[in-house]
């Protein structure tokens, strides 16, 4: 996969923020070599990009998950050098499918150092609608393993309605992929043993899921790229 020409332009501090982690574990992640050395500039100051922060959200992920920190290491050691925010981002989505439906209720400074931000109350109504969190009595009940979605969602240059019709679209389509390679699963089953089954669907949990993401975000680059020369033309 190509690698995208980025400038990094956060410094520690910003980088810990927009991640919610503190300055010490960035410090820590780069002192065991699980976060590349920043770039260093004018007055010897370290500045960090997108890259980065895609690879810190993983490593959090990943520890999230029950990982230690010696399985984080050989899980990084064995991901393909040069990789983009992009690439690093569809790992963590595959690390993160498989979380337990988690939800917390967290108060709001709580709810904000998980976002990495301060949240204003447009941002927490469009989490609201985007069903990352409810409000509840003065705290909120939080889908965790949506919020880092939710609150990337928050910075991207389109409406509300075009991203809650998107994510209409996505789950439309993929509750029908999910009906049918169940259907294809339950034919090739059917004379097997109840826990044959249960083994084979764990087994192919799995394999489904990023055989998905890896499909979905090759169509989604052809299409892009189609847009473009359009574009282009016009």
């Amino acid at each position: 996969m190509t690698t995208h020409t980025e400038e990094p332009a956060l410094t520690i501090d910003e980088l810990a923020a927009r991640a919610g982690v503190t300055v010490r574990t960035v410090r820590f992640y780069g002192t065991r070599g699980l976060l590349p050395p920043p770039v260093i500039g004018p007055r010897r100051v370290g500045h960090y990009g997108q890259a980065h922060l895609s690879r810190l959200a993983l490593i959090e992920e990943l520890r999230h998950q029950g990982m230690t920190l010696a399985a984080i290491e050989r899980y990084l050691a064995r991901l393909p050098p040069g990789l983009s925010a992009q690439d690093l981002a569809i790992h963590r989505a595959v690390v993160a499918s498989w979380a337990p439906d988690t939800v917390e209720t967290l108060d709001r400074a709580e709810l904000e150092r998980r976002a990495g931000r301060s949240l204003t109350e447009e941002d927490v109504g469009r989490l609201a609608a985007m069903s990352v969190l409810v409000p509840d009595d003065g705290a909120y009940r939080v889908d965790s393993g949506l919020l880092r979605l939710g609150v990337r969602l928050l910075d991207v240059p389109l409406s509300q309605e075009v991203i809650l019709a998107a994510r209409n679209v996505l789950t439309e389509h993929s509750r029908t992929a999910a009906r049918e390679l169940s259907g294809l699963l339950r034919d090739a089953v059917s004379e097997r043993a109840a826990q044959d089954v249960r083994s084979l669907s764990a087994e192919m949990q799995p394999l489904v899921v990023q055989a998905l993401l890896t499909t979905f975000q090759r169509s989604l680059r052809e299409e892009l790229r189609a847009w473009v020369r359009e574009s282009a033309q016009d």
